[in-house]
């Protein structure tokens, strides 16, 4: 006789970015075991395409992730570990006040928020006829950030993420990576920098706490922000 079948619970969240609300599940053992080789290896391709696997996977809702913004993949993919694993969350922080005392703090995963920071927009004037549009990193990036320990290359990522261009009236979205890469060393210093803000100020995951020092009794303020800081 063959075994019964597990029903598996299903949740709701809603995007941050679009507000719309989507139905996941937790991710199943035989996933769990693929998401646990991959980060053991190190290997950040078969990071990414665990955690892609994953989350598509678990997503009821038809949602595409390769179209979802940076901030969105985070909150997704901590929201179903959460449900997945629990819905407490265990993080080592290391006091300020010394630079050097570690503590162990614990906080539920329903605390943690996507901020959003005032003034922040994709849209950037450069000069009184040229304005660039900008879209949030991508699957990648995401990976090398949060699993590799590695910071991308500040100049590859812009010319990824640079989706339109205005001159006037003219539209420029048609173009490939190599050409974007060449406008990017095309821009003043100046120009560059108010593109950088874009990426400076992206929202992202962000939780704060109050750990008192064990060994000097000082209570420290520590803000965890993007997704490697909820897995330290």
């Amino acid at each position: 006789m063959p075994l019964p079948d597990i029903t598996t619970p299903t949740y709701t969240l809603t995007v941050p970015s679009t507000k719309k609300k989507v139905k996941y599940r937790p991710f199943l053992v035989k996933e769990q075991k693929v998401l646990i080789v991959a980060l053991e290896n190190e290997d950040s391709e078969q990071i990414l395409d665990a955690i892609t696997s994953t989350i598509q996977n678990c997503l009821i809702t038809k949602v595409k992730v390769d179209d979802l913004a940076l901030f969105d993949i985070e909150y997704l993919f901590l929201q179903i570990r959460a449900r997945s694993i629990g819905e407490e969350l265990e993080v080592k922080v290391t006091c300020a006040d010394d630079g050097e005392t570690t503590v162990d703090v614990k906080f539920l995963v329903n605390d943690i928020k996507v901020n959003f920071p005032k003034g922040h927009t994709n849209i950037i004037k450069l000069s009184d006829d040229i304005t660039v549009e900008m879209k949030y990193p991508d699957l990648d990036y995401f990976a090398q950030v949060n699993f590799t320990g590695t910071e991308p290359d500040p100049y590859e990522l812009m010319a990824k993420c640079i989706k339109r261009v205005y001159v006037g009236e003219e539209d420029y979205s048609s173009f490939t990576l190599e050409e974007s890469r060449e406008w990017v060393e095309s821009l003043t210093s100046s120009q560059f920098d108010a593109i950088q803000t874009f990426f400076e100020t992206m929202p992202s995951l962000r939780h704060e706490l109050k750990v008192k020092n064990p060994k000097t009794k000082v209570e420290n303020k520590v803000v965890l922000e993007g997704l490697s800081d909820f897995f330290a």
